[in-house]
Formats: C-alpha cells, structure tokens, sequence
C-alpha cells in the first residue's frame, strides 16, 4: 500500500467556520495575537492568555469536520495516509483519520508548567485559574507559543521522506518551520497542492488543484484513480 503523506493547515479547518489566526489578526480585542500567544504573555497575564484559548476552544467544541476532513479519511481505504497538521484543533481524527501528527500541539489538551510529560485532555472547553496537574501546578494550553520550538518537526521530516505522494493542503507554506518540509520530498514523488489561490512562488513539478479543501480532495480522488 502506497504512503500518502498530507501537510494540512488552517484553510482546512475554515471550511468547517474555524477562525484561522490570519483572520485573527491585527486585534484580538485590543491585543494583538502574537502578545496572547508566547510564553511572555503567559508570564505577564495568564488569565488573558486563558481566556484566548478557551474562545478558540469553545468554538471548536461548536465544529464539526467537513468534506476535506472526511475525505482524507476515506483515502485510509487504498493508501496508508499519514496527516501531518499545523492546526490545533481535531477535526482531523473526528473525520476518522487514523494517523495525524500535530505540529503546533492540540486545543483540546492542557499541560503542566512544571513537567511537560503531564498532558491531560479537556472535555469541555473551558480552562480556568486554578485548574492544576497533579503536581499541583497551573494547566496551560497544550500549544506550541510564538518564539517555542516546534519539537515534533522531526518526526515530521521522517514521514515526509517516506511519502509515496505528498498532498499539501490548506497551507500557505509561509509559516517555518513546517514550510521547509517539502524539501524532504524525494525525488520523483508526485506533490499536490490543494488551494484555492496558489502562491505564484510553486515549483512547476507541484500539481495544482485549485480548489478549496472539500471539493479539492475529492478532485485528488479521482486523479489518484487514473
């Protein structure tokens, strides 16, 4: 069974009424993201930082997965897919994706502040002041933060060299350091790309389904058939 490898990013989850941060930006009230997004902002005001992350939280309790999340999953039946996803949220595996790496940690966990071994899931969306591992320390989003290192990147690597074919999707391929993981792509492995407005910038050996994520995957369906 071939391996198909996906890179999957926000325009994805937008598909299914999830706020990409791109659409966040500028203010989130009158804060900017990246200032309730960083371990300095967890230092200075912890319930601010909180609070972000549980709107974010609660509004993917309100989603569901859609047509590109469903149909990656179906793809399971010939391939052997494997998801490598910049997104925090888990409408992948609700989707029925069996084998999804997060590279920028999971909205509906929490970890430790003093012993990141401690991840916990939520079941509701809402994490407070007080909430505490059983060390007895403050619960914090299990979220890679601006300026934290992305340590999943490796494993991320190795999927990338093993792909039989390689689908990037919903991502701008801006956003290091998982832009760079095309780069591991072996030689003559086909690569698509699903976006509606491609970046000019693309390799022209890069297949481009310009599409949106739902109606694109099931378009790569069908030219996997052929």
């Amino acid at each position: 069974m071939k391996r198909l490898v996906v890179l999957s990013g926000a325009g994805i989850s937008a598909e299914s009424g999830l706020k990409t941060f791109r659409d966040m930006d500028g203010l989130w009230e009158q804060y900017d993201v990246t200032e309730v997004a960083s371990p300095e902002a967890w230092q200075r005001n912890p319930e601010l930082v909180l609070r972000f992350y549980n709107e974010r939280r609660k509004q993917l309790f309100e989603c569901e997965p859609n047509a590109g999340h469903i149909g990656l999953a179906q793809l399971q039946d010939d391939y052997d897919v494997r998801i490598i996803t910049q997104n925090v949220d888990d409408l992948h595996e609700r989707a029925g994706s069996r084998n999804v790496l997060h590279l920028h940690g999971e909205l509906k966990k929490a970890r430790s502040t003093v012993d990141e071994s401690l991840v916990y899931d939520l079941d509701n969306w809402e994490l407070k002041p007080g909430d505490c591992c059983e060390k007895g320390s403050q619960l914090r989003p299990h979220v890679v933060w601006f300026g934290e290192p992305v340590t999943a990147i490796p494993d991320a690597v190795a999927l990338v060299e093993s792909a039989d074919i390689m689908v990037v999707i919903g991502t701008s391929l801006n956003v290091y350091p998982a832009a760079g993981l095309l780069n591991y792509t072996r030689e003559n492995v086909p690569v698509f790309l699903i976006d509606p407005n491609p970046p000019f910038q693309v390799s022209p050996e890069v297949h481009i389904i310009a599409m949106k994520a739902g109606a694109g995957v099931t378009e790569l369906e069908r030219i996997l058939k052929q």
